[in-house]
This record gives structure tokens, C-alpha cells and sequence, in this order.
């Protein structure tokens, strides 16, 4: 595993044990019968972040499990087709 992948697996890691913290105080608010209000924010923000992981993990599939030559149109387009799909997901 090269640099850039065992980086990419350490921020990936890193915001999934995020987004669990980030679940588990929602489950403490449900508890407490915090206003559903903010329940709701906190629920955006998870489903931003899970997101944004799987955006991430679409990435390294398709840099690393396509077989695609890097320095070839189809890196180009393949980028292109990344950056399209994490702004459409965001």
C-alpha cells in the first residue's frame, strides 16, 4: 500500500469514527428528548459527512481498482467523473 492509500485509508477511518460520535450523541439527545429540531441539524451533518466518505471511497475505487493508466484522457475523465458525482452527492 503506497503512501497516498494508507493516508487515504487513515482520513477515511478517522471521519467514520466521526460520524459515530457524531450518531451516538444523536442517540443521547433522543434520550433526553432534545427538540427534534436539532436532532435533525445533527442528522444533516451525519448524512454530509457519510457523504463525503463515500465519495472518498469511490475515489480510491476508481483510481485504484479500475486499472486506468494514469497520464491517459481516461484519468482526465475519470476526474471529471469524480468531481461530478461528489458535487452531486454533497
Amino acid at each position: 500500500m503506497n503512501d497516498d492509500n494508507e493516508k487515504l485509508r487513515k482520513d477515511i477511518l478517522n471521519r467514520l469514527n466521526r460520524i459515530e460520535g457524531q450518531v451516538k450523541g444523536i442517540h443521547g439527545m433522543i434520550e433526553k428528548n432534545v427538540c427534534s429540531g436539532d436532532v435533525l441539524v445533527q442528522i444533516s451533518a451525519i448524512r454530509s459527512a457519510i457523504n463525503k466518505v463515500g465519495g472518498l471511497v469511490i475515489e480510491n475505487y476508481a483510481n485504484n481498482c479500475l486499472g486506468i493508466e494514469e497520464d491517459t484522457q481516461q484519468q482526465e475523465n475519470l476526474k471529471k467523473l469524480i468531481k461530478t458525482i461528489n458535487t452531486f452527492v454533497k
